[in-house]
């Protein structure tokens, strides 16, 4: 009879001992998914959200130039997901962004008086995981910053050159942001609209010019762009804030559409 009770004894702890071993065996495979493998998940999650907001920016730029060449006003809604979500399960953050009009980032000046004054659509993805980027359409052009490299020119503004024989014509397409009060600024991780709409357009020539001085936050990505239409025809300066081209050999004349575009963003409308 004891020797009985004795084999049950020991047969009750070894199940013991084998549930505490199988529950230490499953709390290690669980840490080592959540040290190890959900990072990477959360890092190509995050990553796959950028990309998805690169695209979403390049159809916002095409519908401003759209709604810039055809000066109708017919509001176009374009897609801008702001961030992402946590996995479920797991301890893991979501990833939160920033959407806003800003007005006066800038200046475009023509022998050293203002002319343009530049606006942007700036967003600012705030990663747990990803390295954190910033979107910014300012004056016609895609531009991309990131903590540990220069902005660069993703998409260049609407500028077309002629290169004559004794001139250097450009045709310079600038669209001015209007933002709507209270409808200018939103973050979270979800997806929002920003609707914009044509409103109007004022033209302007200028021929024989010495500098066009572009001040920006991006000086690298201008110099970028501009550097790619005008080559070593002008002289390019950049400088902690700005971007200078003046006159090399040839005549520079600068041939400019201020375009208004009203911009807001979700949720609601206002008229």
């Amino acid at each position: 009879m004891i020797q009985s009770r004795s084999i049950s004894n020991k047969t009750a702890i070894a199940g013991v001992i084998e549930a505490l071993l199988m529950v230490a065996l499953v709390a290690i495979v669980i840490s080592i998914i959540q040290v190890v493998y959900i990072p990477q998940v959360m890092n190509q999650k995050e990553a796959d959200h950028m990309d998805n907001v690169a695209n979403q920016f390049s159809f916002l730029k095409a519908v401003v130039d759209l709604q810039s060449m055809t000066e109708k006003d017919v509001p176009i809604s374009s897609p801008i997901t702001l961030g992402s979500r946590e996995l479920p399960y797991f301890v893991t953050a979501k990833a939160y962004g920033e959407l806003r009009i800003l007005d006066n980032v800038g200046r475009i000046e023509v022998d050293y008086a203002p002319i343009v004054t530049l606006t942007s659509i700036k967003y600012e993805a705030f990663n747990s995981y990803f390295v954190r980027q910033i979107y910014v359409l300012e004056g016609g052009g895609i531009i991309v910053k990131q903590p540990d490299g220069d902005p660069v020119m993703r998409v260049d503004p609407m500028i077309t050159v002629k290169n004559e024989t004794t001139e250097i014509d450009i045709y310079f397409d600038i669209p001015i942001i209007i933002g709507v009060p209270g409808k200018n600024i939103t973050s979270g991780y979800e997806g929002c609209f920003i609707r914009t709409n044509y409103s109007n357009k004022i033209q302007g020539s200028l021929t024989g010019i010495n500098s066009i001085l572009i001040t920006t936050e991006y000086p690298d990505a201008w110099n970028e762009s501009l550097y790619n239409f005008l080559g070593d025809n002008v002289n390019i300066e950049k400088g902690s804030n700005y971007v200078e081209v003046t006159e090399k050999v040839k005549q520079i004349n600068l041939y400019y559409k201020e375009i208004y575009i009203y911009a807001q963003i979700s949720p609601g409308w206002t008229k």
